[in-house]
């Protein structure tokens, strides 16, 4: 199971879709908004995809690292829209028979999804609003740093 979700995620959702008989270890990862990124307050966040890619790529990611390690089962939920200040952004859950191929499951999925999965997200603040890892264009040539509010991060989503 990997999809997308405009409403509250559910983490025994994601529990169900990888638990089965073999399984000795199941683990979790849920990623929740936090107050603060890059010295900067957060007030609420809004995440957008583009829909139909992202669930495609998840799926991917999930096939590729079941297809490594076998008798894994994956699953994945990310949100979209506006989430407040400790609301959950994305759950994944990897089950194996052993506690250690699980972690390094999950590990992989969550690190795979960052990484790849076309979610973008405008975080909000008292200084306004401010998109994570998009690069504005009109400072395309200008350094690092060269105060008009707002920095030059990396790719991906939190």
């Amino acid at each position: 199971m990997f999809e997308l979700s405009s409403e509250a995620l559910s983490v025994e959702r994601v529990i169900a879709a990888v638990s089965h008989p073999t399984a000795g270890g199941i683990d979790v990862f849920v990623g929740v908004v936090r107050d603060h990124n890059e010295g900067r307050a957060v007030t609420r966040l809004d995440y957008e995809a583009y829909a139909t890619m992202a669930v495609a790529e998840m799926q991917r990611i999930g096939d590729e690292i079941a297809a490594a390690n076998p008798g894994v089962r994956l699953a994945a939920l990310h949100r979209v829209g506006t989430l407040g200040v400790g609301d959950a952004a994305v759950v994944c859950a990897a089950s194996a028979v052993h506690r250690g191929e699980a972690f390094r499951a999950c590990k992989a999925l969550i690190d795979e999804i960052k990484a790849r999965v076309p979610i973008w997200k405008r975080e909000y603040g008292p200084d306004g609003p401010y998109w994570v890892g998009w690069v504005d264009a009109r400072c395309h040539d200008h350094d690092e740093g060269h105060g008009h509010g707002h920095g030059h991060g990396g790719g991906g989503h939190g």
